[in-house]
């Protein structure tokens, strides 16, 4: 399972994302996808981490918290398409 994390600061790095999601469990990957015109990050990035258990609880603790300013959007991503 992949989460989908919206809303994120710009400023929010892969190695950001990945310590806060750390303390959940262990990340597998993370990716912050960047504009292709700009490079820059564009506001969302996916996890994915070592165990559902790790997953939910992290979707559940993270979901509506604040970080950088931001409130997050924190769920399962989607497949694409839908």
């Amino acid at each position: 399972m992949t989460i989908y994390i919206g809303n994120l600061s710009y400023d929010a790095t892969q190695d950001n994302i990945k310590e806060v999601f750390a303390e959940y469990g262990t990340v597998k990957k993370a990716h912050v996808p960047t504009d292709r015109e700009t490079g820059r990050p564009r506001g969302f990035a996916f996890i994915d981490m070592g165990l559902d258990s790790e997953e939910e609880k992290a979707i559940a603790e993270l979901d509506g918290a604040e970080w950088m300013g931001r409130t997050l959007k924190v769920n399962k991503a989607r497949p694409r398409g839908n």
